[in-house]
């Protein structure tokens, strides 16, 4: 999936998340949270955009497991195009070729 697909659903995530009521915020918060940890496992720390949307293109199977066990009571917090999607719209700030809301350019 190209980068410019794959940013509009993880923006459309992130919102998601941001605008939810704050009961159920506070749980996918916390799976966002985990989920950005297993990015930072899985990328590591430097990485760029492409390699992020590459990452994303294999699936996001992955972190329904982890949403699960860190909110075994909140199944409003386990869709990944929700959490996942926002786990990867934040985690994209890292990116080395990530400035400023956009992508930068050679």
């Amino acid at each position: 999936m190209p980068y410019e697909t794959a940013v509009f659903d993880w923006r459309a995530g992130d919102r998601t998340v941001q605008s939810a009521v704050p009961d159920e915020r506070l749980a996918m918060e916390r799976v966002v949270e985990a989920l950005m940890a297993e990015l930072r496992r899985r990328i590591g720390i430097t990485f760029t955009v492409d390699e992020l949307a590459c990452l994303y293109d294999q699936g996001t199977d992955w972190t329904l497991e982890v949403a699960q066990r860190v909110a075994p009571d909140a199944p409003w917090a386990w869709d990944a195009s929700t959490v996942a999607d926002a786990a990867f719209h934040r985690y994209l700030r890292g990116a080395s070729d990530y400035a400023g809301g956009r992508r930068l350019t050679d």
